[in-house]
């Protein structure tokens, strides 16, 4: 289930910059205090959806190269013995 922001987009709409940065806000603000616990576990569930979102794109940018070097590969091992 994708969690809906407040500026009205869905977490898997969120790009990995915009969700890395995000989730840089929701760690500061965390780490300032002054919030209450109804407060600070909102944010904590936010921060986790929001790394989840970018541990997706990381993963995917790992699959994707891992795919590109195997290929790379492929076709160095064809070029060398054809």
């Amino acid at each position: 289930m994708a969690t809906t922001t407040d500026a009205g987009t869905t977490d898997d709409a969120l790009g990995y910059e915009q969700a890395r940065d995000e989730l840089i806000d929701v760690v500061r603000r965390l780490e300032a205090g002054g919030t209450t616990l109804e407060e600070s576990l909102a944010l904590w569930e936010r921060g986790e959806a929001l790394a989840k979102v970018c541990r997706r794109w990381l993963e995917g940018a790992r699959a994707r190269l891992d795919a590109a070097l195997a290929e790379e590969e492929a076709e160095e091992a064809a070029e060398a013995t054809g």
